[in-house]
């Protein structure tokens, strides 16, 4: 007998903080209005801020998650706190998310960095099928993505998940050459999303800063960087999105 199928739109998105790339200037409803457009199902957002008095005191994980007939769920964490707020990663769904998780990937002395992790579950009619999450924001030096992608990969649960489950890791892989799919995640049993795109600086975009990669029982449809005005004013990394066909389990 055939599976069911369910589509699903997965976006992934450096926002800073709702600060303008180009004008530098502080206007959340430009990140919003992006979302609204591109009605993703999941939204992988990092750079996510709560309560920093420079951006108005804004709860922006409140803010996003309450777009109008967009999101129901989400799950935060926050990497870096000041003394007045701080900012983290962030997954928005449609869905239900169960059983997060934070996975600390600071090397050494270096800028706190951090992945969440959640399960999706997704049903259809009487069916159901779980969706493995992964949002991380990586460092800028290019033998601490190393690691930190190496404590991914050998972390648990991550290394006792079947490879038949459907899975995506994403965010602001800080991927200066395009370099780390190859070297770490496709050994690993993951595909990109669509092809090697520039996304950094929004404007003009130089680098392939930002990754979607998926592993398991799930159908790429199409993917794509969002490259119009509007997105490039919201932030200084353009939003990346992909498209997958899901088979639901009976």
């Amino acid at each position: 007998m055939t599976r069911p199928l369910t589509t699903l739109r997965i976006l992934s998105w450096n926002i800073h903080k709702g600060v303008g790339g180009v004008d530098r200037r502080y206007d959340l409803g430009r990140v919003a209005d992006v979302l609204a457009r591109l009605e993703p199902d999941l939204a992988l957002l990092q750079e996510v801020a709560q309560g920093m008095p420079s951006l108005r005191g804004d709860d922006q994980v409140q803010r996003l998650g309450a777009l109008d007939g967009l999101f129901r769920h989400a799950e935060f964490h926050p990497e870096h706190q000041f003394r007045r707020g701080g900012y983290g990663n962030l997954i928005l769904s449609r869905y239900p998310l169960h059983d997060p998780e934070h996975l600390d990937l600071t090397i050494g002395v270096r800028k706190k960095r951090g992945l969440v992790k959640t399960h999706v579950v997704i049903r259809h009619d009487e069916h159901q099928r779980t969706l493995v999450v992964h949002n991380m924001h990586l460092g800028l030096a290019g033998s601490e993505r190393a690691r930190q992608l190496q404590r991914f990969l050998e972390s648990e649960p991550f290394r006792g998940i079947h490879h038949s489950t459907p899975i995506i890791v994403g965010g602001d892989l800080n991927d200066l050459w395009g370099g780390l799919g190859p070297k770490f995640l496709a050994p690993a049993g993951f595909q990109r999303a669509g092809k090697l795109e520039n996304t950094f600086p929004a404007m003009f975009p130089l680098r392939p800063l930002d990754g979607l990669f998926y592993r398991g029982d799930m159908r790429l449809i199409d993917a794509g960087v969002a490259r119009d005005a509007q997105a490039k004013a919201a932030s200084d990394h353009l939003p990346i999105w992909a498209d997958f066909e899901l088979p639901v389990a009976f």
